[in-house]
């Protein structure tokens, strides 16, 4: 996991990013996928003060960091036209791994803490319309020349857009997940949520399974791939990609859009933000809320476009 640095740092140092990371997954339950990325941060973040100190580093090395040193590294991350958001990330790792510290007793001092994150702009979630969505959803079978791998897909989107899930806790699922009219989802955090399935969901999958050349146990992986194991999360992003490139539709167009999809139409005809935040398994309602503003931002579209009076002063 820490190759990169093994020859940067002092083995006592290497043991505290070892248990730093132990910690993040274990107490915090958080996904092999943020853990990936965050490793990647701090590992970016300790080459470029090696490389700068020319030296191994060590725990009163990192505790003797100044301003200065941060924002070299900030300035250097800038200068490689690294994007904000992920500078932002990245920062938000260091100040852990130096809390983590400090909380410990492994430090006793660190100005990371007053570090300030990059001012970020607010971006909107861009999902696709009714319209765009039910195509989509009635299409995407259409570019498999294999009849059971096009129907795999649309059940597999339908089930994302239906029940707003993210696309590693669909393919996540086993066969038997659907035993029940409601799912039992393990989000962020392994925070597990229930989540009911649309009629036409179960429709689909049905007719996924029935085709599927081989015979799916009950533990067995709910989607999977043309060698019978799990699916591949890369292979559902490449077939959606296909059918946006044939559908000319925008790059925004991701299985993600379609959970952003799910909970715009429903902010739209229900409103019902709790449910929403609920559904989704945002821990914050705050996060949630964003899809108030993309139902405004839609409806005031709709407006300028349509409204006889909307172009005029």
């Amino acid at each position: 996991m820490f190759e990169v640095i093994k020859t940067l740092v002092d083995s006592d140092l290497l043991i505290h990013v070892e248990s730093w990371y132990q910690w993040q997954k274990d107490v915090k339950g958080l996904s092999i996928h943020t853990l990936e990325a965050y490793s990647l941060d701090l590992q970016q973040f300790i080459v470029f003060q090696s490389s700068h100190s020319g030296d191994v580093l060590t725990l009163a090395f990192l505790e003797s960091l100044v301003l200065r040193d941060y924002r070299a590294w900030l300035s250097y991350r800038q200068n490689r036209n690294y994007n904000q958001r992920s500078t932002a990330r990245a920062l938000s790792v260091i100040k852990s791994f130096f809390h983590y510290l400090k909380k410990h007793g492994y430090i006793q001092t660190s100005v990371a803490s007053t570090m300030r994150s990059p001012r970020l702009k607010r971006t909107l979630p861009r999902p696709l319309s009714v319209s765009q969505s039910q195509n989509a959803l009635d299409q995407i079978h259409e570019i498999s020349d294999v009849a059971w791998v096009g129907a795999r897909d649309k059940a597999l989107f339908t089930l994302i857009y239906g029940c707003g899930l993210r696309l590693g806790e669909a393919l996540s699922l086993s066969v038997e997940s659907l035993s029940s009219e409601v799912l039992t989802i393990k989000g962020k955090g392994n925070k597990q949520r229930l989540v009911p399935v649309l009629p036409i969901a179960r429709e689909e999958i049905s007719k996924y399974l029935a085709q599927a050349p081989i015979v799916l146990g009950p533990k067995d992986p709910l989607f999977v791939g043309t060698q019978g194991k799990r699916l591949n999360p890369g292979v559902a992003q490449r077939q959606l990609r296909r059918y946006r490139l044939l559908a000319g539709l925008p790059d925004s167009v991701t299985p993600h859009a379609f959970r952003h999809s799910c909970a715009t139409h429903l902010m739209s005809s229900s409103g019902d933000l709790r449910g929403i935040q609920e559904l989704l398994g945002h821990a914050s309602l705050s996060t949630t809320q964003i899809y108030t503003h993309v139902d405004k931002d839609n409806i005031m579209k709709a407006y300028n476009s349509a409204h006889p009076r909307a172009g005029k002063k």
